[in-house]
């Protein structure tokens, strides 16, 4: 079962996005702080990582930069999942190092889709 990281400090957003990993395969790790995050995605090298932007302590932006510069596969799709939706969030979030960018509220029944779609990106 490949194994999935999900950064986010809210636990129904957590738990939305858990059922719907779970349900197509995923096994799910989770991580409620930046720093947390960092430490099981060089730990545990998830196929790829779901990161909360607004998150506590530091930032998903500069969790994503640290999971980049870590020990981690630098290779490991990073995708952002942020109710920011102001101009130059989106090349912000991008330029951290994330390989793709959801917008909250999350819909459990298009999310798959989405993730898949950014993970086959992010491997070409």
């Amino acid at each position: 079962m490949k194994k999935v990281l999900v950064v986010e400090d809210n636990r129904d957003n957590l738990r939305i996005v858990q059922y719907a990993l779970q349900r197509a395969g995923y096994e799910v790790i989770s991580a409620g702080s930046g720093e947390e995050g960092v430490e099981l995605a060089v730990k545990e090298k998830p196929c790829f990582i779901i990161m909360d932007i607004n998150l506590p302590g530091i930032d998903g932006i500069e969790t994503t930069r640290r999971i980049r510069n870590s020990d981690a596969d630098e290779s490991i799709p990073v995708i952002a999942v942020t109710s920011y939706a102001m101009t130059g969030d989106r090349e912000r979030i991008m330029k951290a190092g994330c390989n793709g960018y959801i917008e909250k509220p999350i819909d459990p029944i298009t999310i798959m889709d989405r993730i898949h779609k950014i993970t086959r990106t992010a491997a070409k």
